[in-house]
């Protein structure tokens, strides 16, 4: 199976390190693409733990199951717009082409350690 990311690599070698725990994402871009994998490979224990307790969804505690709720979407494509790296903060701007509908977002990432998604903007 192709990585949902958009890669071109088989997903074993691609995402699947990151989602098995076996390795860390070195950059934000990295853990962006782990993470839109995630969801179509329904991998939510992986997102919930690259997720910044900044997040205001660690207040939900509906929250695992609408994770759960999403990843049954159809994730057909990730669309990387625009990378702002940076030493422990980091921006990606990106399309998400889910079911018939297109998420754009710029996401910011936070590093603690290791990379964690902290929140998004969403783009018109």
């Amino acid at each position: 199976m192709l990585c949902p990311c958009g890669s071109n690599q088989k997903y074993k070698k691609c995402c699947e390190p990151f989602h098995k725990n076996k390795k860390k994402a070195k950059n934000a871009l990295e853990l962006m693409k782990s993470r839109y994998s995630a969801y179509a490979t329904q991998k939510v224990k992986y997102i919930i733990k690259t997720t910044h307790k900044n997040n205001p969804e660690w207040k939900n505690p509906n929250w695992e199951q609408e994770i759960k709720n999403f990843c049954n979407s159809d994730f057909k494509k990730l669309e990387i717009l625009e990378f702002i790296d940076g030493e422990n903060e980091a921006f990606v701007e990106f399309k998400a082409y889910i079911d018939d509908y297109i998420l754009h977002e710029k996401s910011r990432f936070l590093k603690d350690s290791i990379w964690l998604y902290e929140n998004g903007e969403i783009k018109e």
